[in-house]
């Protein structure tokens, strides 16, 4: 074939166009389990940090067994669904169902002789997704421990719910008005507000807001008070 010709053009384009896409997808198809086990080793780690619990990447799996004792489907009346699995709830698609078609995934967690609990949480954000998870104390009413990321939020700005210092805001704070106990009562859930201008040293209920982010702090507001309103009937029950 005269390798001047259009013809020629044509098919060398093609068949290198051919070439790149199975190479493409052949590596794309190599790494996926890699890639999956990531984002299982990222999710662990981040439930273990709601606990102040660092694990080596080798270990990860093995730490994550020792101190997440129960891992359970909730159904939105509060009881349990043992026919699927938490770990492997997919939150991003659980919110597009109606309240009484989601299943909400605990974990119950035991660290020097406690019971913690462990909600996850995803919302929308200023331009994306936004997630994270709380460990609440035995009491089911007091943060031990947060942790919050994002899909595309403002760098510098939004963006700063990632980072330890905002997470570590809402140790110590109540998700309830009255420490009764009575999770169902009207007025009693109040959650954790992110306060723009700032909560105050004494309000138990609410953390600074990010300078700038203030978009992004209300959507978290939103996002915990709807994702930890999910459980008040299994905490009243149990």
């Amino acid at each position: 074939m005269d390798r001047n010709s259009n013809a020629y053009t044509f098919i060398f384009a093609i068949v290198l166009v051919v070439f790149v896409a199975a190479m493409l997808a052949f590596t794309a198809t190599s790494l996926k389990p890699l890639q999956e086990n990531n984002v299982r080793n990222e999710k662990m780690q981040n439930i273990l940090t709601t606990l102040n619990i660092t694990a080596e990447k080798s270990a990860i799996e093995e730490t994550f067994n020792t101190y997440i004792k129960q891992q359970l489907t909730l159904k939105s009346d509060g009881t349990v669904d043992t026919g699927v699995n938490a770990f492997t709830i997919d939150l991003k698609k659980e919110i597009k169902k109606s309240k009484d078609d989601q299943r909400f995934p605990l974990y119950i967690a035991e660290k020097d002789g406690q019971t913690f609990y462990i909600v996850p949480l995803f919302g929308t954000g200023l331009w994306d997704a936004i997630w994270g998870y709380i460990a609440l104390e035995a009491d089911k009413n007091t943060i031990i421990g947060a942790v919050f990321d994002h899909k595309g939020e403002t760098p510098g700005l939004g963006a700063e719910i990632n980072q330890k210092w905002f997470g570590d805001m809402f140790i110590g704070k109540k998700i309830l008005l009255d420490n009764t106990k009575d999770f169902t009562a009207d007025g009693n859930y109040v959650s954790v507000k992110v306060v723009k201008g700032g909560a105050g040293e004494n309000n138990l209920h609410g953390v600074d807001g990010i300078s700038g982010g203030t978009i992004t702090c209300d959507a978290v507001t939103l996002m915990v008070h709807e994702r930890m309103s999910n459980y008040l009937q299994y905490f009243q029950n149990n």
